[in-house]
């Protein structure tokens, strides 16, 4: 075997499907406004189906359907056929995705989309093939070469496929308004989930777990007190219970670089009175960036302008959020 044939095959591969993917992207053949505007006024499910390769692209379709606001679902042709026709109903309506667009399992139900009067539209490479030629919409793909060097198995084709299902989806997720509110709704689990929704107040450690002491303590009465909550810092507070600086790990080794005292000087000679904030309700991936623009590891938290506790670098990577 030749030295790099596997990196030298995949790159041939490779660049067949883009250049697939460009010609399609240049050709008449890509136009979708049709089916969009189908799609968009279905009072229904929308419901995607295909056999082998073409079904597993039907499949991934409906998923980015419905996680961009087009509530959709894949059924296969061979179950429909024996009882899954049954979830289908007048007002929803179909896709069916074949690449010769005789794909016989589908050619068989047909008829019983018809008899429920529900809309069937089709992705083919031909035009005048029996599931085109039943369709209200058609959209011809077609490939001049697949990537496969037998030019059998669906490759680039599937590709295009994809891709055209991938632009129709965002096409009808700009038409509805679909926000990024709407897609954390829909995305509730998982890293991706939890940037979109989690808060700073959900992660947030309460004032009550902090190191908070008087402004008047002494500086080694602070250190103690450090050291008790082990956080790195401390919350200062005034006479009113109002917090008005921070003191860190930072601003001690400062002090000590400067010979002071700890003894005898105030931690409200020494501490930071312009520290960093965020509000409550802001987004944790907010915070990281706050923290990150800022270099600093912790911020305190506030709502309605009073400081309800901290959060912290260490809350929000054991969150698994970043």
């Amino acid at each position: 075997m030749k030295k790099n044939i596997f990196q030298k095959e995949a790159k041939k591969a490779f660049l067949i499907e883009l250049n697939e993917l460009k010609a399609f992207y240049a050709s008449k053949d890509f136009n979708v406004g049709d089916l969009c505007k189908e799609i968009l006024s279905c009072k229904g499910k929308v419901f995607l189906t295909g056999v082998g390769k073409s079904g597993h692209i039907a499949n991934k379709i409906s998923a980015t359907f419905s996680s961009t606001g087009t509530s959709s679902f894949f059924i296969h042709p061979a179950e429909a056929l024996h009882g899954d026709m049954g979830m289908i109903e007048k007002n929803d309506c179909i896709i069916v995705l074949s690449k010769s667009g005789e794909s016989k399992e589908i050619i068989d139900l047909i008829p019983a989309i018809k008899a429920k009067k529900i809309s069937l539209f089709s992705i083919t490479e031909n035009e005048n093939s029996s599931i085109a030629k039943e369709s209200k919409v058609h959209v011809k793909v077609k490939v001049s070469k697949e990537a496969c060097p037998n030019d059998l198995a669906p490759t680039a084709s599937t590709t295009v496929m994809l891709a055209l299902g991938d632009s129709i989806a965002v096409s009808l997720l700009k038409a509805k308004g679909f926000s990024s509110k709407d897609f954390a709704r829909s995305h509730p689990g998982g890293k991706l989930g939890k940037k979109l929704t989690l808060k700073v107040t959900d992660l947030m450690i309460p004032i009550k777990s902090a190191a908070v002491v008087n402004d008047k303590a002494l500086i080694k009465d602070v250190i103690v007190r450090i050291s008790e909550k082990k956080q790195g810092f401390a919350l200062i507070q005034d006479g009113k219970k109002k917090i008005v600086g921070i003191f860190s790990d930072g601003d001690l080794r400062r002090q000590l670089q400067k010979n002071i005292d700890i003894n005898n000087v105030q931690v409200s000679k020494v501490m930071t009175k312009k520290f960093k904030s965020i509000e409550s309700e802001k987004l944790v991936v907010d915070a990281a960036k706050f923290m990150k623009k800022n270099k600093v590891y912790y911020l305190a938290v506030n709502k309605k302008n009073k400081i309800q506790g901290f959060i912290t670098m260490h809350e929000i990577l054991e969150a698994n959020v970043l």
